[in-house]
């Protein structure tokens, strides 16, 4: 094989499937591998374009007769929480993040069932073992960390240790900005509103950065599943001419 080939993305089509987001409707994806050292590049690039990873592949909706699944990235220095959204950081003021190497641990494969079984029984990820989960963390050629969620380690000048783990993130670091590529969260914490909170949290680490953006994935209009996205404004949604800054 050629350096040319090996360096030359190759793109397939999926056969179409049940639509997870609009009843009645069918999907298909347009996909292609991340791997080589170009992978952390060409990851980048095809995020702007409105591809989303999942291990070693990016992929991006490619329905016919349907554009339904939008790309949202939240405008990070623009951005100001609402009123809710700061009684949800009020809320969670006893939890502590921190990004950590992306190294799986049968404490957050704890966590992640928990949500599975909560959340989503019948989605695809329903039958995930635990050496799934771990592939889902380690198979990744590009810059990818966790960011773990914990109570408070208890009262201070007490016994160091580490509190117990509420939710994680697994997030791309891009070079424009984060990319929230799965979350998950104990679902008895209801009240708490983690998965807020982790976006919440994103985009204080992103503009920590100096990251312009925070890559929330697809967002679609008329989806109780992706209501939640369209909140975090101002935010730019990729459209056929290119992003465009939404406000309200």
């Amino acid at each position: 094989m050629t350096q040319h080939s090996r360096d030359t993305p190759q793109f397939y089509l999926t056969a179409p499937s049940p639509c997870p987001y609009l009843s009645g409707r069918e999907e298909r994806k347009v996909f292609t591998h991340l791997v080589g050292e170009r992978a952390g590049d060409l990851n980048d690039l095809l995020t702007h374009g409105g591809f989303r990873r999942s291990q070693s592949i990016a992929y991006r909706p490619a329905c016919e007769g349907c554009r339904g699944c939008v790309s949202v990235r939240v405008l990070v220095d623009a951005f100001r929480p609402t009123r809710n959204m700061r009684r949800v950081l009020e809320r969670n003021r006893d939890l502590v993040g921190e990004m950590r190497v992306a190294v799986p641990t049968s404490e957050q494969y704890g966590v992640f069932r928990a949500y599975l079984d909560a959340r989503h029984q019948d989605g695809g990820m329903a039958d995930m073992t635990v050496l799934d989960y771990a592939m889902m963390i380690e198979d990744s050629h590009v810059d990818t960390r966790l960011v773990e969620y914990r109570r408070g380690a208890g009262a201070a000048g007490g016994p160091a240790r580490r509190g117990e783990l509420v939710a994680v993130s697994l997030t791309d670091v891009l070079k424009d900005g984060l990319s929230m590529v799965y979350s998950f969260f104990e679902p008895d914490d209801g009240a708490r509103s983690l998965g807020t909170l982790m976006i919440l949290d994103h985009i204080a680490r992103a503009r920590g950065l100096g990251l312009p953006y925070v890559y929330l994935g697809y967002w679609v209009a008329g989806s109780r599943k992706m209501d939640y996205k369209a909140r975090f404004l101002p935010q730019e949604r990729l459209g056929p001419e290119g992003w465009d800054r939404v406000d309200r």
